[in-house]
């Protein structure tokens, strides 16, 4: 396929708002997670909580759109200059020319609860001032994005669980292929809620400590919140900048919240990425694993990994430092990739000690000083739903 430019990018999450605090944090191989005190929130368990979110304020032409989910979007897209780069591709495009793809797993859902909490106790009406198609339908965060940066051009949201901010790449790729678009913002948030707090803690996958991923004595998932963007154009950088390069997808459809115990999904969503990048598996420097921290999904991923790259190449998984951020999770690794490819460094794994003996695939524990040339991220989601991205750096 054709490279695809990355003209912008931006990421929020536990560690503070814009690319810095998380780089930081990574070259530094700490962690952001801290014990669980989100309000309801009544089993012990450790978050990827932002900060101060809770008096962010959007623009008061965009009220009717206020939900924590859009605070983080708001937050995430105002660092790292990243309304000034899109500017002036604005004007010479044409605001109908810029495609927004966004992908979430549980939209503004925390607004719902809050609605309902507050319902009428006779009548069971919710209140007068809940705006679901604004703050909680699952178009929402697209519709947002387009008012919020006055860009019209296609526009959706994707809601595929944990890959929905890497599919989006797919999506942007085929737009600019087709000639629909010029250029295109993509990218994810989610943000803490009950919902997803006690739906994975009903599962019995989230860990009481600090997740582990990889870890031999690894619990589960630790819940984190975040939103990172991205803009994509087909022109390449003239000065040798980073593009994505390949991605692919899968849907194995294996069962709804557990993965495919051979990995087959994930395994042929690699290789696509890989012809798609043109690259042999040899040529990939970096993994950014999907890493979740669960038995069965590390276990998983790792044998989708040797089958396609083998055990020779280097990999990480962010999840140990900011949490499992759901359907914002491809965004995080694919910014984070780019770091890599830009600041010439691999992350390590926050919080691994000992990797679980059952695990072929190389993890790194701390983050190293090293130049990638080619970084793979993995997606998982629920229901089997795989994507893959390959970013690398353009000749110069």
């Amino acid at each position: 396929m054709p490279r695809l430019a990355v003209q912008a990018l931006t990421l929020t999450n536990a560690f503070g708002p814009g690319i810095s605090p998380s780089l930081q944090g990574l070259q530094q191989g700490s962690s952001a997670l801290s014990p669980g005190d989100f309000p309801g929130l009544e089993f012990e368990t450790w978050i990827g909580r932002i900060d101060g979110i809770e008096q962010h304020r959007l623009p008061e032409k965009l009220r009717e759109f206020d939900a924590r989910n859009h605070r983080i979007i708001d937050l995430a897209l105002d660092q790292d200059g990243f309304r000034e780069r899109l500017s002036p591709l604005i004007q010479r495009f044409g605001a109908n020319r810029i495609g927004a793809i966004i992908g979430t797993s549980t939209s503004g859902i925390l607004e719902t609860e809050r609605a309902y909490r507050y319902r009428d106790p006779e009548t069971g009406r919710l209140p007068a001032d809940f705006r679901y198609r604004e703050r909680q339908n699952t178009s929402a965060p697209a519709a947002f994005v387009q008012k919020l940066l006055g860009i019209t051009g296609p526009a959706w949201v994707l809601s595929t669980a944990c890959s929905s901010s890497s599919k989006v790449f797919a999506s942007a790729a085929r737009l600019l292929q087709i000639g629909w678009c010029d250029a295109v913002v993509v990218g994810g948030s989610d943000s803490l809620c009950l919902t997803t707090l006690y739906g994975f803690k009903a599962l019995d996958l989230v860990a009481k400590a600090p997740s582990r991923p990889m870890d031999s004595h690894r619990e589960g998932i630790s819940i984190g919140e975040g939103a990172g963007f991205m803009i994509l154009t087909r022109e390449p950088d003239p000065e040798g900048g980073i593009c994505l390069m390949g991605y692919g997808e899968s849907s194995d459809a294996f069962h709804m919240s557990s993965p495919h115990p051979e990995g087959v999904g994930a395994a042929r969503a690699i290789t696509e990425a890989l012809q798609r990048a043109s690259l042999t598996p040899d040529e990939v420097d970096f993994i950014l694993l999907h890493g979740t921290g669960t038995r069965a999904n590390d276990l998983s991923e790792d044998k989708a990994v040797i089958q396609t790259l083998g055990n020779a190449t280097a990999s990480a998984s962010i999840k140990g430092a900011i949490g499992h951020t759901l359907g914002a999770a491809g965004i995080m690794n694919a910014v984070v990739a780019c770091l890599a490819l830009r600041e010439g460094f691999s992350p390590g794994t926050a919080n691994l000690l000992n990797v679980d003996p059952l695990i072929r695939t190389d993890v790194q524990k701390q983050p190293k000083p090293e130049a990638p040339r080619h970084v793979l991220t993995n997606a998982f989601g629920f229901g089997g739903s795989n994507a893959v991205l390959i970013f690398g750096k353009n000749a110069a």
